[in-house]
């Protein structure tokens, strides 16, 4: 147990789960915003698939970018109780498996914020 060997190396090794937990927050974002755009009566089936597939990027974006985070944090957090000077090795992998999230919160909020606008007329309404 690293808590009784190692106290020392505790708060280092929470870093990949704060950074796992901040992917979470990538979506409640995304979900907000999507939230904040859909207006009942003029509501068109191109916004409805534009916001789907915004919130499937960032899903599948974070779900990849947990995935490497957990890997990563996993072996990382290991060496790093018997060898302290791979933390910033670590923490720079981290980092990048990091920003896979980020890429995919920004393209899910570029193809969110451009549902209203463009696309009007591609998809018909299920009213009419």
């Amino acid at each position: 147990c690293m808590g009784v060997m190692r106290p020392d190396m505790v708060m280092r090794s929470i870093i990949p789960v704060v950074m796992a937990g901040v992917l979470g927050i990538y979506g409640l974002i995304t979900a907000v915003i999507i939230n904040g755009k859909i207006h009942a009566p003029t509501y068109s089936s191109f916004a409805g698939y534009a916001h789907f597939a915004a919130g499937l990027t960032v899903g599948l974006s974070s779900l990849a970018a947990g995935l490497a985070i957990g890997v990563v944090g996993d072996a990382g957090v290991r060496a790093n109780a018997q060898q302290p000077k791979l933390f910033v090795g670590m923490i720079l992998i981290l980092i990048f498996a990091e920003a896979l999230g980020l890429y995919g919160l920004i393209v899910g909020l570029v193809v969110a914020s451009t549902a209203d606008s463009k696309g009007r007329s591609l998809c018909t309404s299920f009213d009419s």
